[in-house]
C-alpha cells in the first residue's frame, strides 16, 4: 500500500511539473493581507505558475503559515525584490512582457490581451493598487471589465480571474500538453519535489 501511494505521488509530481508554465509569472506588489497572498499562491499553483515575485517597498514581507496557504508555498517558488525597478529589470532580461493590473482610461480588458507569450502579471496593494512606478513602467495596463457599482474586486479574486483567463488561452493553444522543461531539468525537479 505504501509503495502504491509513493508511486501515485511520483506520477502526480511528474505530471504537475510537466504542466508548469515557466513563461507565465505573477508579481505581487505590497499586498498587505497574508490571506490574500496565500489565496493568490493557491491559484498560481492551480494554473501551473512555478514562481511568484514579491515586491515589498511599503509593507513588510508577509508571514504565511502552511495551513493558510494550503501548502501552495511548498510548490511555488518565491523571489523577493525591494524595488519595482529591480523586479522589472529581471523580468525584461528574461524576455517577459509586463502587464500591470490598473484601473486607468487606457487599460485594456483582459479579454483583449494575449497571455500565451512570456508574460508577467502585476497585482498591487488592496487599497492603493499598483504603485505609480509599477504602472508607468509596465508594457500594458490591464483590467477586468466590471458592470456594477463597485470599482474593484478583492485582489485574490482579481488574480484568479486574470490567471484563469491566461490558463484558458493556454489550454486552447495546447500549452499544457507539452512540457517546457528539458528531460534533465524535469528529472532534477522531480527528485527535489519528492523530498518535500
Amino acid at each position: 500500500m505504501k509503495e502504491f501511494k509513493s508511486e501515485k505521488r511520483l506520477i502526480k509530481i511528474t505530471n504537475t511539473l510537466k504542466r508548469r508554465q515557466y513563461d507565465l509569472m505573477v508579481v505581487l506588489e505590497n499586498i498587505h493581507d497574508p490571506h490574500n497572498v496565500s489565496a493568490i499562491f493557491r491559484t498560481c499553483d492551480a494554473v501551473g505558475i512555478p514562481k511568484v515575485s514579491l515586491v515589498y517597498t511599503k509593507e513588510k514581507f508577509p508571514k504565511i503559515g502552511k495551513k493558510s496557504s494550503a501548502s501552495a508555498f511548498k510548490w511555488v517558488e518565491k523571489q523577493k525584490f525591494t524595488s519595482i525597478d529591480s523586479c522589472y529589470s529581471e523580468l525584461r532580461k528574461n524576455g517577459f512582457k509586463i502587464y500591470a493590473s490598473s484601473i486607468c482610461s487606457d487599460s485594456k480588458s483582459i479579454y483583449e490581451i494575449d497571455f500565451t507569450g512570456k508574460v508577467a502579471i502585476v497585482l498591487g496593494n488592496e487599497h492603493r493598487g499598483v504603485s505609480e512606478k509599477a504602472d508607468k513602467l509596465a508594457d500594458e495596463r490591464i483590467m477586468i471589465p466590471m458592470f456594477g457599482m463597485v470599482q474593484s474586486l478583492n485582489v485574490s479574486v482579481a488574480a484568479a480571474i486574470i490567471l484563469y483567463e491566461a490558463a484558458r488561452q493556454r489550454i486552447h493553444k495546447g500549452e499544457y500538453e507539452e512540457t517546457q522543461l528539458k528531460e534533465s531539468e524535469l528529472e532534477k525537479l522531480v527528485e527535489q519535489w519528492c523530498k518535500k
